[in-house]
């Protein structure tokens, strides 16, 4: 883990991790849950353009 820091948030974003986290999670942990949740989001909503724009080949076609 790297060094610590702080981040300003107001009270209602602070108790919206909270309850997004287990008991014991660490803010840490949940904002980085949180974050990898976006990522595998937004690489689905890629692939689907992808899928819906993009015409694709058989490989033996090739």
């Amino acid at each position: 883990m790297g060094s610590i820091t702080t981040i300003s948030v107001s009270s209602d974003t602070k108790e919206l991790l909270r309850s997004a986290g287990k008991e014991g999670e660490s803010y840490d942990a949940i904002i980085r849950k949180l974050l990898s949740e976006v990522n595998w989001k937004n690489l689905n909503e890629r692939w689907n353009t992808i899928l819906e724009t993009e015409e694709f080949l058989p490989l033996d076609a090739l």
